[in-house]
């Protein structure tokens, strides 16, 4: 048998020269914010080339127009992009912002 793991998200992807780093997020069984909805806590780190990560992407992409196809989830505004500045290597890392809003609603599909 094959480990699996379950993530209710993606909190950060950093780019580092080639190297892309994304990573995972779950919601606490015990950690509550502000508004007593479930922290999001670090559960794991991917780590890809650029190239493996593009095409990850490419894969991803093709499984959600499959579930957007077959209704299984319907497709809200993407949210923006920012960018912040990566003191590692002078580049720009894209970041993607947390919205604290609805906890167990993927801001993917909101």
């Amino acid at each position: 048998m094959h480990a699996e793991l379950y993530t209710d998200g993606i909190e950060q992807i950093t780019v580092t020269g080639t190297i892309v780093r994304v990573d995972l997020v779950s919601f606490s069984p015990t950690e509550r914010d502000a508004g007593d909805h479930p922290k999001k806590v670090f559960c794991q780190r991917l780590i890809f080339s650029a190239e493996a990560f593009a095409n990850s992407v490419d894969v991803m992409q093709n499984a959600l127009r499959g579930l957007v196809d077959a209704g299984a989830i319907t497709r809200a505004h993407p949210r923006l992009a920012t960018t912040t500045p990566n003191p590692a290597d002078n580049r720009v890392a894209p970041t993607v912002s947390s919205d604290p809003g609805q906890p167990n609603v993927s801001p993917n599909f909101r």
